[in-house]
């Protein structure tokens, strides 16, 4: 066996006596965590390291330490089905030097924690199994503690009716969580909340019963708006996408949102949202699509309107002249 090969055995032997589920019981998870101790085939476990490390940098390990070469589409697997879980498992730390960095960024990164680099500078040595014991015994508080510390760093929402949820933290969640509460309030008073999406997967909000009731039937990760609110007095259906950074309602999206909505029972009102009238809005100003709304959460009370016939409503026909109605 080449030490490459024993060295990823032992990774495997310590997830293994972690009690990591068998999903994680594979090279991958190993690779992640000996990238994230910083520890190549030829140094000891007692002179492991706590480097932090975006994904990026783990699969920059795996080729120049162990020579294996992951294709760069496999980083969201490496992510998703190795790191995510380690962090889970309070293993690892996620973005511990800003816990509120946005989930989506490209500054990402993980370190192992404390505890746990500790326990691993023990394998193999012969205080290896009651520092282990220790260790489990104690890691479900960890975990959980963790797991509160990042939860502080969420972004909260109030819905109408008393309920909060939270959302990953990011200029993207603070603009969602300013639509479901200002623009809500101004321009669809008394709405329902249909769908919230979240960056962070998770934690977001789904109404699929009462967008089934309007009849519309998705799954769960379609191309859904970033908000979705029913405006029961009126049977309108606001479809309202945050652009922090990119993603307005162009001609493209437009096309794809009335796709998803074509069956709708209710109106479709499509709002493009922005932090306020700087750079940008004026970025993307060229692209928002006709009969469309744009609303800026620094101006909360009003509306610009991209032409058509009407003020804040959806089209749903055409006229004699051609126009939508």
């Amino acid at each position: 066996m080449t030490t490459k090969k024993r060295r990823i055995e032992e990774a495997l032997n310590i997830l293994k006596a972690l009690g990591m589920p068998n999903e994680q019981i594979n090279d991958r998870t190993a690779i992640c965590l000996l990238a994230l101790l910083d520890l190549p085939p030829k140094r000891s476990w007692n002179d492991a390291k706590n480097p932090m490390l975006g994904i990026r940098a783990i699969l920059d390990f795996a080729r120049e330490k162990l020579g294996i070469n992951y294709a760069e589409n496999t980083r969201e697997s490496v992510r998703k089905y190795s790191v995510k879980q380690l962090v889970s498992a309070g293993v690892l730390l996620h973005n511990p030097d800003k816990p509120d960095r946005a989930i989506n960024s490209s500054d990402n990164c993980y370190q192992i924690e404390a505890h746990a680099l500790a326990l691993m500078r023990q394998f193999g040595l012969k205080n290896w199994h009651s520092s282990l014991n220790t260790y489990l015994a104690s890691r479900g508080t960890l975990a959980a503690r963790y797991a509160r510390a990042r939860e502080l760093y969420r972004v909260p929402v109030k819905l109408k009716n008393g309920q909060k949820i939270t959302i990953s933290a990011g200029k993207h969640s603070d603009l969602i969580r300013t639509i479901i509460e200002d623009f809500g309030s101004c321009f669809v008073p008394g709405g329902e909340l249909v769908y919230v999406g979240d960056t962070g997967a998770k934690w977001g909000y789904f109404d699929q019963e009462l967008l089934a009731s309007l009849g519309v039937t998705v799954g769960h990760h379609g191309k859904m708006p970033d908000v979705a609110i029913y405006y029961r007095e009126k049977n309108w259906l606001i479809l309202v996408e945050a652009v922090a950074s990119s993603g307005p309602v162009d001609g493209s999206r437009h096309a794809e949102l009335a796709e998803l909505f074509k069956d709708s029972k209710a109106g479709l009102v499509y709002v493009t949202a922005f932090p306020d009238r700087g750079e940008v809005l004026r970025r993307f100003l060229a692209v928002v699509a006709w009969e469309t709304e744009v609303w800026c959460a620094s101006d909360p009370t009003h509306l610009i309107h991209f032409n058509g016939v009407r003020f804040l409503g959806p089209y749903n026909k055409r006229n004699k002249r051609g126009r939508r109605e």
